[in-house]
């Protein structure tokens, strides 16, 4: 019995809906009424007519809105990006296997591009004085570090006493690489009869080969350029050439069924059940079971969104040039009672400079560590960017990056703290006086 009602109800379903399904057909010629979806100025979209006509029907019609059925004709919704094999090889650019925007083969620079280090040659660095602070500068910062804090009172930063201003020799060592990148990858836009520069006008240079002009140096840039006589025009992969696809969410017939009354185009009167009867007209769909789908507004396709309508795509390779300054920094860790990450919000004195197509290490610093980290860095940068990249310019730094260590008493207790960089920021761990709220 369980199976059978299911069954029941199908068929009840059936021969409902059969009973309001109406025949259209429409030949070349016949005065139709053409649907209207344009908005005018000025005018409320709920009394502008949603029809328009009547007007003389000119091409035999894509779908039947009525009849529950759609146009065959009308392809269903293909894949976004070209599939594998749809596009021709262009020599010089063969890596492109599947077309698309995740394919971006990386070219690296030929040899004549790429320089070479001399052997055995080091770079020497002057002796630099490590600068102090004076107790009145000191003061001047700390009181601006307080005035910052609402909870800090100003009275000690005045009355405090200082007893030793210690400066602390701080390095900072900076790399500098300025690369250029090379990458390719197929691109299409709609096809409107615009110039194509296909490959018969000529073999398509190498990557490395397409003129570019250069962007100031150590500033990162991206600019991207189509490749000469790259370009071809196919058919759509999308829409297969038509310029529509088929609406997935009425399956292209236009309509679908209403979820008020279930398809039934009625709904049974409120009340009590045993006392009443009958049923009434449902108002979402006015009796039909059916609505219009609001995906593609009871046409039963949409307009290919990769060609636009124009059934045609233009297919070229798009080269992507990308310059990038790669920085590398480093500071010795020297001062437990300081965190180095404040370094990063401060400037430094560069007393030294060297900037070259290539840098050497440098040697007879004071600071053997700095002397090894730069040996390092430097070899890095080389074997990470040479093989990917063509690398336009080096510069590396040597900053001094000031910084005091304030000793001073109040109230008959000691405290300290640090001033750190060429703009005097401040430093501390506990101060005299805070304010706290519990």
């Amino acid at each position: 019995m369980a199976r059978q009602h299911p069954k029941v109800a199908q068929h009840r379903q059936k021969r409902l809906h059969d009973l309001r399904a109406q025949q259209h057909s429409y030949n070349v010629g016949d005065l139709v009424y053409v649907r209207d979806s344009t908005k005018k100025k000025d005018f409320s979209p709920k009394l502008q007519p949603p029809w328009k006509g009547p007007e003389t029907q000119k091409q035999p019609p894509l779908y039947l809105t009525f009849s529950g059925t759609f146009d065959p004709n009308i392809p269903e919704e293909g894949p976004s990006a070209p599939p594998p094999g749809w596009l021709d090889d262009v020599h010089g650019y063969q890596g492109h296997h599947k077309g698309g925007e995740d394919d971006n083969p990386l070219y690296p620079p030929p040899p004549a591009y790429t320089p070479q280090p001399e052997l055995n040659r080091n770079t020497l660095v002057p002796n630099v004085r490590v600068p102090t602070v004076s107790e009145d500068v000191a003061r001047d910062a700390l009181l601006k570090f307080v005035e910052s804090k609402w909870r800090y009172s100003s009275k000690p930063a005045r009355n405090l006493t200082f007893k030793e201003l210690k400066p602390i020799t701080v390095y900072r060592y900076r790399l500098e690489t300025y690369t250029e990148t090379r990458t390719s990858a197929w691109q299409f836009e709609p096809y409107n009869g615009q110039v194509v520069d296909s490959p018969q006008y000529g073999m398509s240079p190498p990557p490395w080969d397409i003129p570019v002009t250069l962007p100031q140096r150590y500033t990162d840039r991206v600019e991207k350029v189509r490749v000469p006589h790259s370009s071809f025009v196919k058919m759509c992969h999308k829409c297969n050439g038509c310029g529509r696809v088929r609406c997935m969410n009425c399956s292209g017939k236009g309509q679908k069924r209403c979820m008020s009354c279930h398809g039934k185009g009625f709904k049974r009167k409120n009340g009590n059940h045993k006392r009443s009867s009958g049923s009434t007209r449902c108002t979402s769909c006015h009796g039909r079971g059916r609505k219009r789908c609001i995906s593609c507004y009871g046409q039963g396709y949409k307009t290919c969104s990769v060609c636009h309508g124009s059934q045609n795509l233009l297919h070229f390779i798009q080269l992507t040039v990308t310059w990038k300054n790669n920085i590398a920094d480093f500071i010795p860790d020297r001062q437990p009672d300081f965190p180095d990450k404040k370094f990063e919000q401060v400037t430094g004195d560069p007393f030294f400079v060297d900037e070259s197509v290539l840098v050497y290490p440098i040697q007879g610093f004071p600071d053997q560590e700095i002397c090894d980290v730069s040996t390092k860095m430097i070899n890095e940068h080389l074997n990470r960017f040479s093989s990917t990249s063509r690398i336009l310019q080096q510069r590396q730094t040597i900053e001094l990056v000031p910084l005091t260590h304030a000793y001073y008493s109040y109230s008959g207790k000691d405290y300290s703290f640090f001033v750190y960089g060429v703009e005097n920021k401040v430093f501390m761990s506990k101060y005299p006086s805070a304010c706290s709220i519990l």
